[in-house]
């Protein structure tokens, strides 16, 4: 009888992580994981001990630090530091340990600042990066060129992903330092409690931003994952082997707000305080090469974040901040 494939989730605490071990729990497959306390990725010797112990077969790389623009404005050398020392570590005793698949996941700020819209695969590396986050995206782009590294010189099948702007259960709900639907999620649900008549929300609405449900992202992450060698080397190089993934549609921030407003049920005023920056006018990723690959996200906006403000309404207590 043939073995279960063991496969080791790097992270499986995260938002992204839980979501995958979601999708993995249908599998036909031993799942592994280890907390940050039983394995700290960071540590050379730990992660070359654990693979030579654990005999894994297949890795989910989904820890990394994260956080907003004011984190990594205010610890980049932590940023690069930790995200680089955790792809270098696991993914260098993945191969020493023979374990010939791997996904890699990063982000979208690998792309350059000024990237013509939707973002393409072949954008990597043609411009200039968002200054504020710069440290970790050169972190996520080295992940990349790791991955494609050992593909090269040793043969090895270890592909990478990167997803758009996510949301969803496990998200970070901090009052200051989570992203737009967490924070917008968290003010209207407050207001609504207090019966304010009005949410104020920075810049003018008109932004536009794409956004994929994390199950959605952990539906395409295990799509990828099980793609035949022979199918996924077609659609992509050995030099140019990263994967967008996203919805291939964006929507403003002001509809994205309107939307909030009919999830939580806020009855009070909506507007825009055009004084405030907006930042980039738009953020939308090209998932052509995903699409041709046979996978496309199946969770709606609304009803993607009538399930996210589900989890925060039940896990109040859990939700960071």
């Amino acid at each position: 009888m043939q073995q279960r494939p063991r496969v080791f989730v790097a992270g499986h605490r995260g938002m992204v992580g839980t979501a995958i071990v979601r999708q993995l729990e249908q599998q036909p497959i031993e799942l592994i994981t280890r907390t940050h306390a039983e394995l700290d990725l960071i540590n050379q010797a730990d992660v070359e001990a654990f693979f030579a112990a654990e005999r894994i077969d297949q890795v989910y790389l989904a820890s990394a630090k994260v956080g907003g623009i004011h984190a990594n404005n205010t610890f980049p050398a932590e940023f690069i530091y930790q995200n680089l020392m955790i792809e270098a570590n696991v993914i260098q005793a993945a191969h020493r340990h023979g374990v010939d698949k791997l996904l890699f996941l990063g982000s979208s700020c690998i792309y350059p600042r000024d990237v013509p819209q939707p973002m393409r695969e072949d954008a990597l590396l043609t411009g200039v990066l968002e200054s504020s986050n710069e440290p970790y995206a050169v972190a996520k782009i080295a992940g990349i060129k790791l991955c494609e590294s050992y593909n090269r010189q040793y043969g090895r099948d270890y592909r990478s992903v990167m997803p758009t702007n996510l949301y969803g259960p496990h998200d970070n709900y901090h009052p200051e330092n989570s992203h737009v639907i967490p924070a917008l999620l968290r003010r209207f649900h407050e207001a609504t409690q207090r019966g304010d008549e009005e949410v104020v929300i920075w810049g003018s609405g008109n932004p536009m931003r794409e956004f994929l449900h994390v199950d959605d992202m952990a539906a395409a992450s295990v799509h990828v994952m099980n793609l035949d060698r022979v199918t996924y080397d077609a659609h992509t190089s050995p030099m140019l082997s990263h994967i967008n993934v996203g919805t291939g549609v964006d929507c403003t921030i002001r509809e994205l707000a309107q939307t909030l407003v009919r999830v939580t049920e806020y009855t009070g005023r909506l507007s825009f305080d055009s004084s405030k920056p907006d930042g980039t006018p738009r953020k939308l990723m090209d998932v052509s090469r995903l699409t041709s690959l046979g996978w496309a996200a199946r969770i709606s906006l609304e009803d993607g974040l009538r399930d996210a403000y589900q989890w925060f309404v039940d896990n109040q207590q859990h939700a960071r901040g």
